[in-house]
């Protein structure tokens, strides 16, 4: 008996996309073939714009004209599936159906046509969790077909063997079959996908990609997984995107943009137990507990928001939290001592909270003033930047007062810089352009 050839297998797969198509005119047709899943005509270009993938023309054997053909790795079905769905598409799983299925004594076309498509909603729900996970905005419930069950798969290659041995009547020919066909299975096994890159903590980051929304086609989205964890999608910045695109930014680039706590060194978990000491202006100050909550009362105007709630002795302080200090808290790459000193050390008066603020050079330290106003009797502070005039006069906060006359924590030009770096510097600014205009004219 001859060999069946890969062309043979091929034969007839558009045919088989248009009787398909004609039965579920509303499922978008995956077909399984080798490593990888295609799609063609009206569904590959459908899929080329949901999904952001390359889409091609090619010939097909027996068959005349080029085909508009997109495919996509069968590991990246978990990625490509959820978003499917979420589009509000129903898919359906195919396998090509072979040369000998086709032969098989009895069995209708349409039948076996049948077979290939099936609806499975364990499956659906399978894929839409997985999607939940991996995109910003909720999933659209869908129905997914799914390909038929592996023993279904298995029960026909039985048959099918024991139909060529009923034709040959040669052991050898049934053997020479099998052992193909083992083949051909080897090379479809699944390879394990090589790392992107890897963390300092050694973990593994992988399927890092940009995808376009569905709801928004102008915003694009940058995510990947590490360990097989999904990590929830960042909208990525237009300039991001087309270096991605260009190849002129990779993936560990771009994880560094995005998930920049996922890849620092974790710190020992023996840093976030309570209670703890961090030093004080007067000594050691003992923090009893730390820990992160969503603000629930709808009269606060932080209302929703996550914040750091800290409890030192009989104090309890709370704090909206960034971004960036979530993500180092849950990352843990940052101690509840540097969060609790960057969040709450003004309010703890300690000194290493004040020495960010710095005056703008040459601004001379002297012509800062702290004095208590006459008129409401508060404390506030300005600054005589001599010819290029003066400041208007700013409160302080209580806490900034007595870091400065009690804990002597903070400098006067620490709490100037505070509150008027930003006047100082605008002050400076427009005295320089006049300065370079009235030069301009006497030129």
């Amino acid at each position: 008996m001859a060999k069946k050839t890969d062309s043979d297998n091929d034969t007839g797969i558009i045919r088989q996309f248009n009787e398909l198509k004609k039965k579920h005119p509303d499922a978008m047709l995956l077909f399984r073939r080798n490593s990888f899943y295609e799609l063609y005509k009206q569904d590959a270009v459908k899929a080329a714009t949901v999904l952001a993938i390359e889409i091609a023309n090619r010939m097909l054997p027996d068959y005349k004209r080029p085909v508009k053909v997109a495919s996509f790795p069968q590991s990246a079905l978990d990625v490509y599936l959820p978003r499917l769905i979420r589009s509000g598409i129903r898919v359906a799983i195919c396998d090509a159906l072979n040369s000998s299925l086709k032969k098989k004594a009895g069995q209708d076309k349409t039948e076996i046509n049948d077979r290939t498509i099936q609806n499975n909603t364990d499956m659906g729900k399978k894929k839409k969790e997985q999607g939940a996970q991996e995109a910003p905005d909720r999933t659209v419930e869908n129905t997914v077909d799914v390909k038929p069950a592996r023993e279904k798969k298995s029960k026909a290659k039985v048959e099918t063997k024991a139909e060529t041995k009923a034709e040959t009547g040669t052991d050898n020919e049934v053997k020479t079959e099998k052992k193909d066909e083992q083949k051909t299975e080897t090379a479809q096994e699944r390879k394990p996908r090589e790392p992107q890159m890897v963390t300092a903590n050694g973990e593994k980051v992988t399927h890092g990609h940009a995808y376009q929304s569905t709801t928004n086609p102008a915003d694009w989205y940058f995510t990947a997984k590490i360990d097989g964890q999904q990590l929830k999608p960042q909208k990525m910045d237009a300039a991001d995107l087309a270096a991605y695109q260009n190849k002129e930014m990779t993936v560990p680039q771009l994880m560094e943009r995005y998930y920049p706590t996922k890849l620092m060194p974790k710190v020992s978990e023996e840093a976030f137990r309570m209670p703890m000491e961090i030093a004080g202006p007067d000594g050691s100050i003992t923090v009893n507990k730390f820990n992160v909550y969503k603000e629930k009362d709808e009269q606060r105007p932080d209302f929703g928001k996550y914040k750091f709630y800290v409890q030192v002795g009989d104090t309890n302080m709370s704090a909206v939290a960034s971004r960036q200090d979530l993500n180092a808290y849950f990352d843990r790459v940052a101690t509840p001592n540097q969060l609790i000193e960057k969040n709450f050390g003004e309010r703890l008066h300690l000194k290493s909270a004040y020495e960010k603020y710095q005056l703008p050079e040459g601004v001379d330290p002297k012509g800062v003033r702290v004095a208590k106003d006459r008129n409401d009797n508060k404390w506030k502070v300005s600054v005589d930047l001599g010819e290029k005039g003066q400041t208007s006069r700013h409160e302080i906060s209580f806490d900034d007062g007595y870091s400065l006359f009690k804990t002597k924590t903070a400098t006067r030009e620490q709490i100037a810089a505070k509150y008027l770096n930003t006047e100082i510097t605008g002050m400076l600014a427009a005295n320089t352009a006049k300065v370079e205009k009235s030069a301009s004219m006497k030129m």
